[in-house]
């Protein structure tokens, strides 16, 4: 993705180079002709459809920069510079919200929660943990990713528009596989949108809500099975507490060594790490 985002910036410089150079030569002024040059400007004439010569505009330090003038139809070098900003600003999230990284971090941070360490793991641990166990899960797309569109790009078999049309088939199909049905329909109501006829029809901006509503459903289903173990022993601690009379000691200070003596012995982080993602199996 990095290097996509490289090439994608290379491209925008270059074109903006180009059409700095045409509008230069545009504007530099001629030289008036002499009466020596007269004779040698009708052999000189090339037709038409020759190729303009580049200009060679003069740097300071004896350094030249040579532009080939040609016609450029499209958008202004500051709104290309603008979009590409913006896409760059906002492209960490919709890749949180387009992959798996949204349903790992909520169920962690269950585990967290129902463990009782408020603080351990910490959050850096945590986002990073979340961040590779999303790329280990998003593999076998972005693979497709790869192989199908940026790849062909990069070697100029396709266009830029034909890249972003297959990665973007690629990353529905990943969508539609972990969409409820429920949800899909329920976003696509809300759209006001025609009954799509393939999965082909059905648009990201109510595709993508109603993978986030599945993803966050899952997550707290898996929460809740998570936190049953850890507050049974809470409710057993707490009894053997009251029957003891020691009222005024947190149940949770005692409850700790024994909830994290069991997620240790059930080896619990191999089991949490093999249930997210056999998920998206």
């Amino acid at each position: 993705m990095i290097r996509a985002l490289l090439v994608f910036c290379c491209l925008f410089t270059a074109h903006a180079g180009d059409a700095y150079g045409a509008r230069t030569a545009g504007a530099l002024p001629s030289a008036a002709p002499t009466a020596g040059d007269v004779s040698g400007a009708a052999a000189s004439a090339a037709p038409a459809s020759a190729t303009p010569a580049p200009t060679v505009i003069p740097g300071p330090g004896g350094l030249t920069i040579s532009v080939q003038p040609g016609d450029h139809k499209s958008t202004s070098t500051a709104v290309t510079l603008l979009l590409v900003i913006t896409a760059l600003a906002v492209a960490p999230a919709f890749l949180m919200m387009m992959t798996s990284f949204t349903r790992i971090i909520i169920v962690l941070g269950f585990v967290r929660r129902a463990l009782g360490t408020q603080t351990l793991p910490p959050n850096q641990v945590m986002l990073g943990l979340a961040l590779f166990l999303s790329l280990f899960v998003m593999g076998p797309t972005l693979k497709k990713i790869n192989d199908r569109a940026l790849q062909p790009y990069l070697t100029e078999q396709i266009s830029q528009a034909d890249a972003v049309e297959r990665a973007k088939v690629e990353t529905r199909e990943f969508l539609l596989k972990h969409t409820r049905k429920g949800d899909l329909a329920l976003f696509i109501h809300l759209a006001r949108e025609e009954r799509p006829k393939s999965a082909a029809d059905v648009s990201f901006t109510t595709l993508v809500p109603a993978f986030i509503t599945s993803e966050l459903k899952t997550a707290f289903q898996m929460g809740f099975v998570i936190f049953l173990p850890f507050l049974v022993i809470d409710l057993v601690i707490s009894a053997i507490l009251m029957a003891m009379g020691m009222m005024m000691l947190p149940p949770a200070v005692v409850s700790l060594p024994f909830k994290i003596l069991l997620f240790v012995l059930v080896d619990g982080w191999v089991l949490l790490m093999q249930g997210l993602v056999r998920s998206y199996g």
